[in-house]
Parts: structure tokens; C-alpha cells; sequence
């Protein structure tokens, strides 16, 4: 039941990254959203998850983590009964970015009770699967419970939804969750503006110049800022008696090779939910629930591969599952490539993205293990703040690089398309083109599934980095298999 109740956590928290993107439409007609500024619906989530998960993370340690998770979770409800309830944008994007406060909060204080609730060997091991499986698949959930309430009920209940599973999972928490041990501290408040601005603003920098460009001068700003701030937050926390992100963890390297291969590997899913929305939808013409059932089979496939890792983690260690859920991963994106106007969702998206899954099954259980073996119980909080703070800053950071290869490649196909159109439209189309400058069916259709195929070579690339990261760098010893089977193994994993 314990487990339950942090899982569900997790779910609402991972759920409500994904949920929202189909009701995007609903919600620019119903609170007159520019196209421009429609994007920060999102944004205002991830920007304030993504930038205080080492914040959070670090709360949990010193006021007690049961009692920190709940008052997250409780911050998370408000706010999603605020966003239900909004009459205007303003109104909405704040509810978005307290939302994000509220999973800062909870996101890392949840997976640090389950270092906390759960000993150490297969029963952890077992945990981190479902945990593991919960991160990885809540996005295609997410699409498939916003697709149902949007058509269904309206754009409102895709954030109204939030409300009675957070309360239980409040009333469920102090009968099932033991009170973590406080450890005595203060909160590095420098240390935390300084990340928390930094990574902010690096979101930010990527997100601003998938739509602006890379020459925009304020996305210019905000790298410069950026590297200001983080330079300035290492050089913080390398003086500070009690860091908010103690440096030490970097300096092993299976701890330092898990952050680098969930930066690629965040990058690969989030643009593998985008893209494919995107294709299933404009291309193949599913309707926002047919698209959500699409991505249906990935959150069973994960669960699958988190399974089976979590089985065989104690006979064979981590690296060999971050090894091949990488290649799995790599391999479901380069087939994706071979997509084209003609291609069908059971004949050519069904299989690469199952094989996909499988892959991201194995390492998002694997990686959640590599993190937190042998931390010191005062730093769980810390640790699984920062792997979580990965995953969202390579998310974001990933999806505007790949944002940016589908934009150059559909221009360029852009190009070969428009003097096509140009031989074979009436005059009528082409008063339409002059007007709005969007190529009408089935030109439109070749331009984004370009787009789409160079999006998915440059995931491919990161996923084959991730291979490569956890080939050479990862190393596990046997006294750490000693530790996955329940024993008590010296030294860090």
C-alpha cells in the first residue's frame, strides 16, 4: 500500500506533463490564447518543475519527508483546482507554475520514501521497477486520459482530475507512509535561487530559440544568464558546509554516467511523444482519443521491460539492461525514420515504438537504482531530486534541439514542395497560400513527415550516446550484485 500511494503520487505528478497537450486546442479557443503564447501552458509547468525538483529534493531531508510529500501533493491540488476554475490566461499559467511547484515538491520526496520505506535487495529493487515503470509510461497515459476527458467531458477536467486523487493519496499517506528521520540543517537559500534560476533560464534559452531562433537576442540572454548563474552555483556549493546538491555524488562515476545517460535518454522520449502526437494526428488523422489510444501499448511495454530488469537486476547488475533498453531505444527511433505520407499506424509506428518501450522499460529502473545505491540517507532526498531534475532539464533541453532539426528539415523540404503546389493549385489555393503562407494536403503532409524523420535520426543519436555512456563509463562489482540480492556488499555501486 505504501508503494501504491507513492506510485499514484508520481502518476498524477508524470501524468499531468503529457495530459494537457491535446486539450491545447480547447484551451486557445475557450481562454483566447495567441498560438505564440499557447505554448506556455506547458512551458509554465515544466519550467517551475524542472528548476525546483533540487529544492524540493533537499526539503524532504530536513523537515521530514512524509511530511514535506503531503504538503506537495496538497499544493498540487490547489493549483489544479485553480487552472480548472481559470477565466483568463494569466489566470491559467499561474495554476500551471504553481502546479509545477507542487510536483518539485512531491516528485523527489516520493522516490526518496521508497529508499527509506523499502530494504535494501529485491524488495527495493522491486519497488524502483514499478516507480521506474509509473515515470517512464505516465506520458502515453497522460495522452489517453487527456484525449477521454477532452472529448467526453471538456478541456477543464484534465486538470479538475487531479483534485479527489490527490486528496486520497493525502488521507492514504499517514496510515501507510512512516515519517522519515529529520536530519538536522539549514537550506542552502543561495545555492537554491542560484540552480534554480540557472536551470530556469537554460530552459528557457532552448525552449525560446525552437521558436525564436538561436540569433534571438533574448535567447542569447538567457544562455548567458544561465551559465552565470550555474557557474555561480557550483562555486556555492563547493564552499558550503550544507550543499542543496552535495558535488560529491558527481565524482562516482556510475552516479555521474546515470545523470549523463538520462539527460539523452529524457530528450529521446519527450520528442518521441511530441513528434509522434503530432504524425498520428495531422498526418494519419486520428481524433485527440484515437491518438491517445495509440500511445496505449507503450505504457504496457514499459511496464514489461521495468519488469524484467527488475527481476534479473540481482543475477546481472544494471549495466547490461542500460546497454540494451539504450540500443532498444535507438533502434525503435532509427526505424521511425522510415515513415513517409504512406505509412500506417500497425505497419509502421506500432513496432518501433513498441521496441522503443521496451528499451525505456529497462532503463528508467535500472537508472533510478544506479542513482540512489549506497547514498547516505540524509542525501536520498538530494539524489533523487537531481536524477528527477535530469530527466525534466533533458527533456525540455532535448525537445527544443530536436524542435529545431524538424524546423530546418521541413523548410528545406518546404522549398521542394511549394513550386508542386504552385503547378497544380487553383487560383483559390493560392490566394489561401499567399495569405497564410501553410501549404494545403498533401503537400503539408510531406513537410512535417521530414520534419518528423529528422526529429527522430538526431533521438536516435542521443539514445546511441546514452549505448555508449553506459558501455564505457558505468562499471558494477560483486559486491554490488551482492547488495541488488538483499546481502550487504562493500563499497558504492
Amino acid at each position: 500500500m505504501a508503494l501504491f500511494v507513492i506510485a499514484s503520487c508520481q502518476l498524477m505528478v508524470v501524468l499531468d506533463i503529457t495530459i494537457v497537450n491535446i486539450a491545447l486546442p480547447h484551451i486557445q479557443s475557450s481562454l483566447d490564447f495567441s498560438t505564440t503564447s499557447l505554448s506556455w501552458v506547458v512551458n509554465a509547468y515544466t519550467l517551475t518543475f524542472g528548476g525546483l525538483l533540487l529544492l524540493g529534493g533537499r526539503a524532504g531531508d530536513i523537515l521530514g519527508r512524509r511530511r514535506v510529500f503531503v504538503f506537495g501533493v496538497l499544493l498540487f491540488v490547489l493549483a489544479s483546482l485553480l487552472g480548472g476554475f481559470a477565466q483568463n490566461s494569466g489566470q491559467l499559467l499561474g495554476a500551471r507554475a504553481l502546479q509545477g511547484v507542487g510536483g518539485a515538491i512531491a516528485s523527489p520526496t516520493s522516490l526518496a520514501l521508497i529508499s527509506t520505506t523499502f530494504r535494501e535487495g529485491p524488495e527495493r529493487n522491486r519497488a524502483f521497477g514499478v516507480f521506474a515503470a509509473v515515470s517512464a509510461g505516465g506520458g502515453a497515459i497522460g495522452l489517453l486520459a487527456g484525449g477521454m476527458l477532452v472529448e467526453w467531458l471538456n478541456w477543464r477536467w484534465v486538470l479538475f482530475v487531479n483534485v479527489p486523487i490527490g486528496l486520497l493519496i493525502v488521507l492514504a499517506t499517514p496510515k501507510w507512509i512512516k515519517e522519515s528521520e529529520r536530519h538536522p540543517g539549514r537550506f542552502d537559500i543561495t545555492g537554491a535561487l542560484t540552480s534554480t534560476a540557472g536551470m530556469v533560464l537554460l530552459v528557457y534559452g532552448f525552449i525560446r530559440a525552437a521558436q525564436d531562433g538561436w540569433r534571438d537576442a533574448l535567447t542569447l540572454a538567457s544562455f548567458a544568464g544561465a551559465v552565470v548563474l550555474l557557474v555561480a552555483f557550483i562555486l556555492i556549493e563547493r564552499r558550503s558546509r550544507q550543499p542543496i546538491t552535495p558535488l560529491h555524488m558527481f565524482a562516482d562515476r556510475n552516479r555521474a554516467g546515470t545523470y549523463g545517460i538520462m539527460l539523452c535518454l529524457a530528450a529521446a522520449i519527450f520528442g518521441m511523444f511530441f513528434f509522434l502526437t503530432l504524425f498520428v494526428q495531422n498526418v494519419l488523422g486520428f481524433s485527440p482519443l484515437a491518438a491517445g489510444l495509440a500511445f496505449l501499448p507503450v505504457s504496457a511495454v514499459i511496464a514489461v521491460g521495468a519488469g524484467l530488469a527488475s527481476r534479473f537486476l540481482p543475477l546481472y547488475g544494471p549495466k547490461p539492461f542500460m546497454v540494451l533498453g539504450a540500443i532498444l531505444a535507438a533502434a525503435g527511433l532509427a526505424w521511425l525514420t522510415l515513415t513517409d505520407v504512406h505509412s500506417t499506424y500497425a505497419g509502421s509506428v506500432l513496432g518501433p515504438m513498441l521496441v522503443f518501450s521496451l528499451g525505456m522499460g529497462m532503463e528508467f529502473v535500472s537508472l533510478t537504482l544506479m542513482a540512489l545505491s549506497d547514498v547516505p540517507t540524509p542525501e536520498t532526498g538530494a539524489a533523487s531530486g537531481l536524477l528527477n531534475a535530469t530527466q525534466q532539464v533533458g527533456g525540455s533541453l532535448g525537445l527544443s534541439i530536436l524542435v529545431t532539426m524538424y524546423g530546418t528539415a521541413s523548410t528545406d523540404e518546404a522549398d521542394k514542395q511549394v513550386p508542386d503546389f504552385l503547378r497544380q493549385a487553383t487560383p483559390a489555393e493560392r490566394l489561401r497560400f499567399e495569405r497564410t503562407g501553410q501549404l494545403p494536403k498533401p503537400w503539408s503532409d510531406e513537410i512535417l513527415t521530414a520534419g518528423v524523420s529528422a526529429a527522430f535520426i538526431t533521438a536516435a543519436i542521443f539514445t546511441a550516446v546514452a549505448a555508449v555512456i553506459a558501455l564505457l563509463v558505468i562499471q558494477v562489482r560483486p559486491s554490488d550484485l551482492e547488495r541488488l540480492k538483499g546481502g550487504t556488499g562493500p563499497g558504492p555501486m
